[in-house]
């Protein structure tokens, strides 16, 4: 059904004159009987009675008139909401465990702080797992680790992140790889490096904590590859044997993404913050 035509309808029934109702809708009388004409066509019915003061609803029109009435304020509530939606708006975001750690509550409270209507959710998880959530609209932000190389995806911020080698302070080093759980972009990049250095494969244990693989570390269960501000996070700077990677590898930066049909509207100032 045409909510235009309705919108004709609804002004002449509270009007109850064809012409009064032309003069707020400010249409002319004759297009305003037209689209009368138009919906009583369309329906089937005759919805005005024409009397000497104007017009009465008929029995039909007065039905319709209910649902008119209804479906007009429905729209108008859209439309509201979604004006509002520009300066007032929920944003989920996904973050890795690791600037979860290090970044996200000063990023949280910036917004809080900067826009105080919008509703803030928060959802952490591996990067692969992160990028699943975005691409199935599950969030709208997602924080990182390393460049998107989905065409989906649009940056909105990158952060620098130096990668180290984090081992034992130990003498000899257990051929053993102390990762995040399996979809972290540190592991994953790890795997590969220590494999491509000593052409073999590490035994990996998996934990689901930052400290807790630090502290596993600082007992000489085995190394591994995480950013120095993680480390540095914890205050593990001298508890373990930090080695730093050749400059060509050693950044990954973090990412601040969304979809690219996804944007939200506070576009601009998350690209500078």
């Amino acid at each position: 059904m045409d909510t235009n035509l309705l919108k004709y309808f609804v002004t002449v029934a509270d009007k109850k004159s064809i012409s009064k109702a032309a003069k707020k809708l400010k249409s002319a009388q004759s297009n305003t009987t037209a689209k009368i004409q138009q919906l009583e066509k369309n329906l089937d019915c005759k919805l005005f009675h024409r009397v000497p003061s104007g017009v009465m609803l008929t029995k039909e029109g007065t039905k319709l008139y209910v649902h008119a009435s209804e479906i007009l304020k429905r729209i108008e509530i859209a439309t509201l909401d979604m004006k509002n939606s520009l300066i007032e708006q929920e944003l989920t975001i996904g973050s890795t465990e690791a600037n979860a750690v290090t970044k996200i509550v000063d990023f949280l409270v910036k917004i809080h702080n900067d826009f105080p209507n919008i509703k803030l959710e928060l959802i952490t998880n591996t990067t692969q797992e992160v990028k699943n959530l975005l691409l199935n609209y599950k969030i709208d932000l997602g924080f990182i680790s390393g460049i998107p190389s989905e065409e989906e995806f649009e940056i909105l911020n990158k952060i620098d992140e130096t990668l180290v080698i984090v081992e034992p302070k130990q003498p000899e080093v257990p051929e053993v790889f102390i990762s995040f759980k399996k979809g972290c972009a540190y592991s994953s990049f790890a795997e590969k490096y220590f494999y491509e250095e000593n052409q073999k494969e590490y035994k990996k244990l998996e934990f689901a904590s930052y400290e807790t693989i630090l502290g596993c570390i600082e007992a000489g269960m085995g190394k591994s590859i995480l950013p120095i501000s993680i480390v540095q996070k914890f205050n593990y700077e001298n508890k373990v044997n930090i080695q730093h990677l050749p400059k060509k590898i050693s950044n990954m930066p973090t990412c601040l993404i969304c979809r690219k049909d996804n944007i939200p509207k506070i576009e601009r100032y998350l690209r500078d913050i």
